[in-house]
């Protein structure tokens, strides 16, 4: 998992006073959630007329990134574009400016007509908002958080077999937070709901964000409290405790799973 802060080579900028001679980087992504990437494996840094090959539909400002004016652009195209996760193996330090790229691409794209009244929004100001002039009803850019938890009893790691995932024999416990519950509520109630037991001494790890397609995921540790091992049959299929040694370490994973795994295998 890559851990560097957005912020290392990001910053935040609403002055989006450039025009298009000046030297930028752009982002480009298309309609697959893809992000195009130069020859040299990295984000174009040019003047827009320099992308005269593609056709951009349209372009926001983001903010600064390494220094200069950053935009992220929808286009048609589809060669030399990268899914997010092929990104993050080819260059993990463009990853997370890229997912910052399509999640602002795909708010813009989902917003363009009030999900109130059906009125064209318009961006009001640099903030990332989208006003409805009908109704006023602003249309923000949001996320949906989500819940990883790795559950230890015994010096072993409950791990379980999704139906949605068949690709992945065992994994972590997970799901979306739901309206009206804090975050540990979900962790509390997942857990409960997919394999049936309660957990103790939760413990907050870290965070990440995770575009697939629109979450934030805050991952914790717990230990088994009390309860028998019952899975739900429908979202769980499989549920069972693992030791150190039955575990395949994970390599170069973009998510904040790995980190879970990797801390209870060099855990003493």
């Amino acid at each position: 998992m890559y851990e560097e802060s957005i912020y290392k080579n990001y910053e935040l900028d609403f002055n989006k006073d450039y025009d298009v001679n000046t030297e930028a980087y752009y982002i480009l992504v298309n309609n697959k959630r893809q992000v195009y990437l130069t020859k040299d494996n990295t984000i174009p840094l040019v003047i827009q007329n320099k992308l005269n090959k593609f056709t951009i539909n349209f372009k926001f400002y983001i903010g600064k990134y390494k220094n200069k004016p950053c935009f992220t652009c929808n286009v048609d195209e589809d060669t030399n574009f990268h899914d997010l996760t092929e990104v993050y193996m080819i260059n993990p330090e463009t990853y997370q400016i890229s997912t910052r790229a399509v999640l602002i691409n795909e708010w813009y794209i989902n917003n363009k007509y009030c999900g109130r009244c059906g009125t064209k929004t318009k961006l009001k100001d640099t903030h990332m908002n989208l006003k409805c002039p009908n109704c006023g009803k602003s249309h923000h850019a949001t996320i949906e958080p989500a819940v990883i938890i790795g559950i230890q009893k015994d010096n072993k790691l409950l791990m379980a077999r999704h139906s949605y995932d068949t690709k992945v024999e065992y994994a972590l416990i997970a799901g979306f937070v739901e309206p009206g519950e804090s975050i540990e509520d979900a962790v509390h109630r997942e857990v409960k709901e997919e394999v049936g037991i309660n957990i103790k001494n939760l413990k907050y790890i870290g965070s990440q964000s995770w575009p697939f397609p629109n979450s934030l995921m805050c991952a914790y540790k717990a230990e088994y409290d009390s309860g028998e091992i019952k899975v739900d049959g429908n979202e769980i299929l499989k549920a069972k405790l693992f030791k150190k040694e039955e575990i395949e370490k994970t390599e170069s994973s973009i998510s904040i799973y790995s980190k879970i795994i990797d801390d209870f295998c060099n855990s003493n």
